[in-house]
């Protein structure tokens, strides 16, 4: 597979990474998500499951992997597939998050944000210790306005030493509405007269792509770019069956035929084609679902399919109410 640096980190990884948010944990809001898992949902099985999925991913060429304390026991999944294999991965992972659902699916909250420095240092010494020198980026784990983490110097200060003393990448990842005017005020920010971030990862689908111009300026500046939640988080595969997607089904479906793929590669492709996109992740829970978005590297989209994805645009808060209701599973 293709790889592209990953802006000034002096990383390379490869155009598609794999994501663990829905290998992680028994919980995730991924259309499908628990019939996708294994009927033994302890933790050993779960494991051997995320296993299979990161084997089928290293054959296929994949070279990132994101994780985070966020995901359950991903970081000490992917840790173990790491000792286990003798592999050498380029390892994204963040801090902000605590997972709090205790391996249960039926809690009121999965997870709970934390963007103070304390649960920085914390987090920080957690990932260490379970990926070690494995450990090549750190992200701030969905920064928002309402969050206030990049107005916190004394957050921004570690992260620079952080960056200094270990050589590891620092990021910040957005989600939300306002992604945008985070994103600007993360691209001013500068310790010491150095820019702190190096990467961005960002939600962009045909259905919310507002943040395609603001993506293009951070990669113009210098900072790597990952896509998630390419596919929505399920919507942009062919198990949605909402009646009120299905014009909107209807529509890409009918490209995909055309173009001889299937919706989840139509979807996959119109984030590699973006020239300022160097790493897209698949947040694949099956090795069959992964087999598939790979096979997205081949869709070549044509001027129609692009016009016909940019004719499905949500307005951005329908986009992001939508998200906020889909359920856990």
């Amino acid at each position: 597979m293709e790889s592209r640096d990953l802006g000034r980190s002096g990383r390379k990884v490869s155009r598609i990474g794999l994501g663990l948010a829905a290998l992680g944990r028994p919980g995730y809001i991924t259309l499908g998500h628990a019939r996708d898992l294994p009927g033994d949902h302890d933790a050993a099985a779960m494991e051997r499951h995320a296993h299979a999925v990161m084997d089928a991913a290293w054959h296929a060429g994949v070279r990132y992997v994101d994780a985070a304390p966020g995901y359950g026991r991903a970081e000490e999944f992917l840790a173990s597939w790491l000792d286990a294999t003798g592999n050498r991965l380029v390892v994204g992972s963040k801090w902000g998050y605590r997972y709090t659902a205790n391996w249960r699916v039926d809690v009121a909250m999965h997870e709970e944000k934390d963007h103070s420095l304390e649960n920085l240092e914390r987090q920080l010494a957690e990932s260490q210790t379970i990926l070690g020198s494995h450990l090549a980026l750190h992200q701030i784990h969905s920064a928002t306005e309402s969050s206030g983490v990049l107005d916190r110097p004394e957050v921004l200060d570690r992260l620079a030493r952080i960056k200094h003393e270990s050589g590891v990448a620092i990021g910040v990842t957005l989600s939300g509405p306002d992604s945008m005017r985070v994103l600007d005020q993360a691209l001013g920010i500068e310790v010491d007269g150095v820019p702190l971030f190096d990467v961005v990862q960002a939600t962009w689908n045909i259905l919310e792509p507002s943040l395609t111009g603001a993506l293009r300026v951070a990669h113009g500046q210098g900072m790597g770019v990952i896509i998630k939640e390419a596919l929505a988080n399920g919507r942009l595969t062919e198990r949605n069956h909402d009646p009120a997607f299905a014009p909107t089904r209807a529509v890409l479906i009918r490209e995909a035929e055309r173009l001889g793929c299937a919706l989840d590669q139509l979807a996959l492709a119109a984030a590699l084609a973006l020239p300022f996109v160097d790493c897209v992740l698949s947040g694949a829970t099956t090795v069959d679902q992964l087999a598939s978005n790979i096979r997205a590297l081949d869709v070549r989209l044509d001027a129609a399919a692009r016009d016909a994805s940019a004719m499905v645009a949500e307005p951005v808060a329908r986009y992001w109410e939508t998200r906020a209701r889909l359920p856990w599973n």
